[in-house]
């Protein structure tokens, strides 16, 4: 299933008369400059109730933090405030432009949800983590000047023309006029603000790019919606220094750039509203298989296409977690190790983890968005998703072979099965263990609690949280039959970042218990 054909055996199957006309649309010209410029005050943000604390965490060596930390949640500190101050401790210093600090924005959020499944002290540890880990990076890069200052507002523009703007600024790479756009947009309400972005996370796809403003979203839960202009302006930074990577680089001009508005246009999507309709396992399945399968171009298509039948978002959504969990099932492993991640490992970077998270984040934003701006996430997901098969091979973990040894265990033999394998490093033996305990349909309660551990353990190579995550998410959402492909997946990294402790957590540890 790797050509045009199945996008269009696929859309025949969906029952509607949708066309299938070949894509059109003119290039995009070069943006011109806006005229905008944002002008710098050489002042830092402040961030009222939240100032001190985030100073604190920004300013604190690491060795210093975890004590600090534990005696203020000791004395009444509330873990939400921690996570809150840390991330824009964070966006404050390092605005979505240092690789190892984004990281460490992007792991808070799946941190303090992880804590939500610990009692007592030991929920503090995850962030903990995460705090030490953003401190410690705060620390390697020296005590420069932060990334995000007090700027001076330029004068309000009509929403609709900022947000062009802000798109125009980028195009042209100019992150001051971008930035002006954005603020000249007076946001009445967070989603304006995210609206004004989501034009550019689309315009050229890695994970990092949509991680990054999910999770600066998802944090406004806890910072409150005062701060979503200072950590949803990460992204315009994040987005224009790609973009003129790409220039630099001589990388052609992203095929998404004029695909997508020739998608939304031929299939109607450009409107609101629309029927839907839910669709059968089968239907979920067939376009998981070609999103697996496919080019980026068909897949996005056949997404288009069926959003269009009135497919719903929620069931679009999970057909593209199945595809990317299907690419981490199936990969062979690292080819050569390097520091953190051995050969063989599939924990960090690989194609799978960084498919799945990013699916997960694609339709989280698409849940939060308008339908159009819902319909393009989807599409720009599938078109992300797909065309990474090649990378991967053909059998999927479970292996049948180490599927056969375990056969005749009972739950409690599987559950200790997980653990020493996964102790052990043995994806193999890990992943037979989690689709077996799964498809007896035991509680999975004590096998997310094994998970979590070694979640909360590993470094990961900074995706343990995220990934985590990422599969409780897909795990709830997903129907009866598509759950248990994300558990055995979860094993399978788990196993595979097993005997990389995270930095600091020792220390943190000795702290609570002393």
């Amino acid at each position: 299933m790797r050509t045009s054909s199945s996008r269009r055996t696929f859309l025949s199957h969906l029952g509607g008369a949708l066309a299938l006309g070949a894509l059109g649309g003119p290039a995009l010209a070069t943006a011109p400059a806006t005229g905008l410029r944002l002008r710098t005050r050489g002042e830092r943000l402040a961030f009222g109730r939240l100032d001190t604390l985030a100073t604190l965490l920004q300013e604190t060596p690491p060795d210093r933090l975890q004590g600090i930390l534990i005696e203020k949640l000791r004395s009444g500190t509330s873990l939400e405030d921690v996570v809150a101050a840390g991330a824009l401790a964070n966006a404050r210093a390092f605005g979505g432009e240092d690789y190892t600090g984004y990281h460490c924005l992007m792991a808070m959020m799946p941190a303090y949800e992880m804590s939500g499944e610990l009692r007592g002290e030991a929920r503090w540890l995850p962030v903990l983590k995460v705090m030490y880990r953003n401190a410690a990076r705060v620390q390697e890069l020296g005590s420069g000047p932060d990334t995000l200052q007090v700027v001076d507002v330029p004068e309000s523009m009509d929403p609709a023309a900022a947000r062009r703007a802000v798109q125009a600024g980028f195009l042209a790479r100019d992150v001051e006029a971008s930035e002006a756009a954005f603020f000249a947009g007076r946001h009445g309400a967070p989603r304006e603000a995210l609206d004004d972005v989501q034009e550019m996370l689309r315009e050229n796809l890695d994970v990092h790019r949509v991680v990054l403003v999910w999770r600066s979203w998802d944090v406004l839960q806890l910072t409150g919606e005062a701060h979503a202009d200072t950590l949803l302006r990460q992204t315009i930074r994040f987005c224009v220094a790609a973009e003129e990577r790409r220039i630099d680089r001589g990388h052609p001009t992203p095929k998404l750039r004029t695909l997508m508005p020739a998608l939304l246009d031929e299939y109607g999507l450009t409107q609101t509203g629309g029927k839907r309709r839910d669709a059968a396992d089968a239907e979920v399945e067939e376009l998981a298989r070609l999103v697996f399968a496919a080019s980026p171009e068909d897949a996005a298509d056949a997404t288009a296409g069926a959003l269009a039948s009135g497919m719903t978002h929620e069931d679009v959504g999970e057909a593209l977690s199945i595809a990317a969990n299907t690419l981490l099932l199936n990969d062979p492993g690292r080819r050569y190790g390097e520091e953190g991640k051995p050969k063989g490992s599939v924990h960090g970077a690989s194609v799978g983890v960084h498919a799945s998270d990013a699916a997960r984040a694609w339709r989280n934003l698409a849940s939060v968005s308008d339908d159009r701006n819902a319909a393009a996430n989807l599409i720009a997901g599938a078109y992300h998703t797909a065309g990474q098969s090649q990378r991967v091979g053909e059998d999927a973990f479970p292996y049948a072979q180490h599927r056969e040894r375990f056969e005749e265990c009972d739950g409690e033999q599987l559950l200790a099965g997980l653990e020493r394998y996964v102790s052990t490093g043995n994806q193999e033996k890990a992943a037979a263990c989690a689709a077996l305990y799964g498809e007896r349909g035991l509680d999975p309660a004590p096998l997310f609690a094994l998970l979590l551990e070694n979640a909360i353990e590993a470094d990961g190579a900074l995706h343990a949280e995220k990934y985590y995550r990422t599969v409780r998410e897909d795990f709830a959402s997903a129907r009866p039959a598509h759950r248990w492909p994300h558990v055995v997946a979860l094993a399978r990294v788990s196993a595979s970042q097993n005997g990389f402790e995270a930095p600091g957590l020792a220390e943190a540890r000795e702290r609570l218990q002393g």
